[in-house]
């Protein structure tokens, strides 16, 4: 049997020849209590009217009628 890291070569490789690339992403962690805070206060400073009329727009670009 092959080795994890051979496997994992192999599983690039195969990726790659389909024109795919791996990706990762590091992102905060909505769980921790820091960030929870730090969300809360950005929350807290949106100005409540543009943040209103951005989601008028969003919905009213959103209902297209579908035959």
């Amino acid at each position: 049997m092959a080795h994890a890291a051979e496997r994992m070569r192999a599983m690039r490789e195969r990726r790659r020849a389909k024109g795919l690339r791996e990706l990762r992403l590091i992102v905060p962690d909505p769980h921790a209590r820091a960030v929870l805070r730090r969300i809360a206060k950005q929350v807290a400073s949106l100005d409540h009217s543009a943040e209103r009329e951005a989601m008028r727009w969003i919905e009213a670009v959103s209902e297209f009628d579908v035959p």
